[in-house]
């Protein structure tokens, strides 16, 4: 008796019976294989070929995973229909066969490949060696890839034999494949879509629940307990799928198609990116499984309980927020708070922000917007960022790293001196509109000396072709009027904000009143602008004796300044621990 499908995430209802799924060694397949009319023929080129022999041969796992193959037992007959990983079968098929054909191994491909509309495939497959290419395009990708298989046999010379009989070796205890077996009332044609649209395979994290649901079921007294668990998989992942929850333990990464595979790889660990072997996770998990399926789930009921109460705790939340911002992976954060109390565990926070900032006082009053210091100073920034809206006890605002996430930030000068990076005369254009409405906007600036300006500029705006000499020119006088006459360093810490890097690029050469005005339009227009930015942009920092609205001065970087010092100190190390640390590497 079949008990009812568990949505698997990705079209694959999964029957609870524990033979639905299990792993198995390439040798080991020995059955007939029935190829649908909805797929296409075999289409595998030299590189996907070359690339698995290459992959199987060089790896050095004690196990090497194959995509899975996705199968459906044929009613009254001893078939299986393929619907997902005929081009791996049939490749696998054609190394079988050469190295039949060489007389390297003296047994055939112990299973069988049959077409619905393609007949013409099983006398292909019984002599590969004689395929003409040029009879049609299966054919023709069928001879291709055996040509490869014999260049790439051929290619070990004389150890020819000792590779082939290594790599059937492997076969048989190696090279493993996911023998998933849907049910009967499966639509096998909507599956494979599914799995082909975009090339979406079976994640690991469908493969564990696949395999826990079955193990749970066995296991459990009740069927209802495998009912029990997929749900609360479900809540799981609706849970994982806020917006801000996400973005706080993965830096608005973009997730897998379920989003609970973040918890499994945390509580795995190894490798990550490119880097982590295939199925890696479900590998690692899988013996654990078999042995206690409910003891697993609590472990991702755990870790979901932890990562849910560090989210709903403000500090815990920005700290560990600006740490996988940062670079950290989650899965390194959950070891750091293994065996702590909650006190010991926001020092090591703390220690560990420490860590990723590396700087002193004095330090942060160096940073600048040139070479490796702007990576630094726009994580300083960052930080202060986060402390500012931490700090606010009072109010139950949180630093968005969702927002933070959805855009590219940079280092922005807060005011500019100059527009030398605009060479192009629709950049010298929209500069001038940009500076000509700040003008208007800035009474300081006499009466006379505003209406020249402002005719200047829309003479400029008007004319057919603006040349560089006269933009320059005009240029000049904005700074005078707009900027503050000044040797301060214009790439100094004290000039810089968070700002998002779609600003067009006259913004970014604009004077301080220009970005004042742009940035509080965002901020009225309900775009997400940093809390540091926008008080930087409203004056907050600087003291009332010293205010003058429109221009960004020496007062007010002082005050600027004071204000990131204040922010970053609980993280700022002394002077000889920063000399110390620099010495040893």
């Amino acid at each position: 008796m079949h008990t009812p499908p568990i949505s698997t995430g990705v079209g694959l209802p999964q029957e609870t019976a524990s033979s639905a799924l299990r792993e198995r060694y390439v040798g080991d397949i020995a059955e007939r294989f029935w190829v649908p009319a909805y797929q296409r023929g075999y289409r595998w080129g030299h590189e996907e070929v070359e690339r698995l022999l290459d992959d199987v041969w060089n790896s050095d796992e004690p196990s090497y995973y194959l995509q899975p193959v996705v199968v459906k037992a044929i009613p009254d007959d001893d078939r299986w229909e393929l619907i997902d990983g005929q081009q791996r079968l049939t490749t696998l098929f054609l190394i079988l066969a050469y190295m039949r054909n060489e007389s390297l191994q003296s047994t055939p491909p112990p299973y069988s490949l049959d077409y619905e509309t393609r007949p013409e495939m099983l006398k292909y497959l019984s002599d590969p060696a004689s395929i003409e290419p040029g009879s049609n395009i299966d054919a023709f990708h069928l001879a291709g890839a055996y040509e490869t298989i014999t260049a790439w046999f051929e290619a070990h010379g004389v150890r020819r034999q000792f590779v082939a009989n290594k790599l059937y070796g492997y076969f048989f205890e190696r090279v493993r494949i996911i023998w998933y077996e849907a049910p009967e009332e499966t639509d096998s044609a909507t599956v494979f879509r599914r799995l082909n649209v975009g090339r979406i395979p079976l994640t690991d994290a469908e493969l564990v629940k696949a395999l826990l649901l079955s193990k749970v079921e066995s296991a459990a007294p009740s069927r209802g307990r495998s009912f029990e668990v997929a749900a609360q998989w479900d809540s799981i992942e609706r849970d994982l799928r806020n917006p801000e929850l996400w973005a706080f333990i993965t830096a608005g990464k973009r997730a897998d198609s379920t989003h609970i595979s973040l918890l499994l790889d945390a509580i795995v660990g190894g490798p990550s990116g490119r880097d982590r072997p295939l199925f890696h996770t479900f590998e690692t998990l899988r013996p654990d499984i078999e042995l206690d399926p409910l003891g697993v789930w609590e472990r991702v009921l755990d870790l979901h309980s932890l990562i849910t109460g560090w989210y709903d705790d403000r500090d815990v939340f920005h700290r560990v927020g600006f740490l996988v911002t940062a670079g950290d992976h989650l899965g390194q954060i959950v070891a750091m708070s293994v065996g702590k109390t909650k006190s010991e565990f926001d020092a090591a926070l703390i220690g560990r922000i420490s860590e990723h900032l590396s700087l002193s006082e004095e330090g942060v009053r160096e940073l600048n917007y040139e070479g490796r210091s702007a990576i630094r100073s726009e994580r300083a920034l960052l930080l202060m960022n986060v402390e500012t809206v931490r700090r606010q006890r009072s109010s139950s605002e949180r630093y968005s790293f969702h927002a933070h996430a959805e855009e590219r930030w940079s280092l922005e000068h807060i005011h500019a001196q100059s527009a030398e990076l605009l060479t192009r005369q629709d950049q010298w254009l929209e500069w001038l509109r940009l500076h000509r409405a700040a003008i208007s906007a800035v009474p300081s600036i006499p009466a006379a000396a505003r209406e020249s300006l402002e005719t200047e500029i829309d003479v400029a705006l008007a004319s057919p072709k603006l040349v560089e000499s006269t933009f320059r020119g005009i240029e000049a006088k904005v700074i005078a009027a707009l900027g503050e006459s000044s040797d301060v360093d214009i790439h100094s810490i004290t000039n810089l904000a968070l700002l998002d890097s779609g600003s067009n690029s006259a913004l970014s050469n604009a004077v301080f009143e220009v970005k004042r005005r742009e940035i509080l339009r965002r901020d009225k227009r309900g775009n997400y602008i940093p809390a540091c930015t926008r008080n930087v942009f409203l004056k907050y920092y600087t003291s009332d004796a010293d205010q003058q609205l429109h221009f960004w001065g020496m007062a007010d970087r002082q005050a600027y300044l004071e204000a990131i010092l204040d922010a970053l100190r609980p993280y700022l190390l002394s002077d000889l621990t920063v000399e110390a640390g620099a010495a040893d590497e």
